[in-house]
């Protein structure tokens, strides 16, 4: 049987099973799904197997992509206790009760990137999507094709930090007049075109990531959700956040010390992986724990 994808090692399991420091009874959201990793973790460690009934961990799975729900159903099918929510964690008050946990995990799901027809490779070509809800109607192709310059370099530079921003809507401003720009290929060439050499694959990478960011209004929705986990959580109760970039962390570490009437923060610097982790698991290479335990 060919290896699920979806189904890599979590990040920091260690570092956010203590920081999450759940009880064996307890109730616990995760954000953001994935293949079922961390859900695994915590299961495993606090979970018997088979769970005889009424004993456990209550756990609440949000992911917006459909294929990642069926990995982690897979992974986790001896476990009881676990309701599935096809939905974006900005929708967190869909959960019915107050919980001693939650985590989100802000990495790109490695199988969404890798997918040709996902839209967000570097490295394959394909049609420009960029969508983590297929559901939605916006993707990378509509802003691309039809926002205004002044509002792709906002884009650009707001999610993507890039000092060329400017530069490189204007070269998508007029491509975009001869011909609809179609796919991922075709976008990576134009942004090249306005980039200087020793820039070019950087360059392509923010601009990607900006897009993906817009597409999917992510830094909107995780201030929105972590508005809602504030509420959700009990007192007591514990908020673990992983992040991959700079504007992620950025919010996370403003929101724990903006919220002191509701949050004590744990991590006064973010918690980065160890080399060996890095080295058996390169995802955790760029990633930042923080935490805050609700008052």
């Amino acid at each position: 049987m060919a290896e699920n994808p979806y189904q890599h090692a979590p990040v920091m399991p260690g570092q956010v099973l203590d920081y999450l420091n759940l009880p064996p009874d307890g109730t616990f959201v995760d954000c953001t799904l994935g293949g079922g990793g961390h859900v695994e973790a915590v299961l495993r460690t606090l979970t018997p197997v088979p769970s005889p009934k009424g004993r456990g961990v209550k756990v609440y799975a949000f992911d917006q992509d459909e294929n990642a729900i069926a990995a982690a159903k897979e992974r986790l099918a001896a476990f009881a206790g676990i309701t599935y929510l096809h939905d974006n964690f900005a929708n967190l008050k869909a959960v019915p009760e107050q919980v001693d946990g939650i985590l989100f995990d802000l990495g790109v799901s490695s199988p969404q990137i890798d997918r040709p027809d996902r839209g967000f490779s570097l490295q394959h070509d394909g049609p420009l999507d960029m969508r983590m809800d297929r559901r939605q109607g916006l993707s990378a192709k509509e802003i691309v094709n039809n926002f205004a310059p002044e509002e792709l370099t906002r884009i650009f530079f707001d999610y993507g930090e890039e000092r060329f921003s400017r530069r490189i809507a204007k070269r998508i401003a007029d491509a975009r007049e001869e011909k609809q720009i179609e796919t991922t290929f075709q976008l990576k060439e134009i942004i090249e075109a306005a980039t200087p050499g020793w820039k070019k694959r950087e360059t392509v990478t923010r601009i990607f990531q900006a897009l993906r960011i817009a597409v999917n209004g992510e830094l909107e929705k995780l201030q929105c959700a972590l508005e809602s986990a504030a509420a959700l959580l009990k007192p007591g109760g514990r908020l673990v956040v992983l992040s991959y970039h700079s504007l992620e962390d950025r919010i996370v570490k403003h929101f724990l010390r903006e919220r002191s009437e509701f949050f004590k923060v744990l991590t006064k610097k973010p918690v980065l992986a160890s080399e060996a982790e890095i080295a058996a698991n390169p995802r955790a290479r760029s990633a930042k724990l923080r935490a805050g335990l609700k008052l």
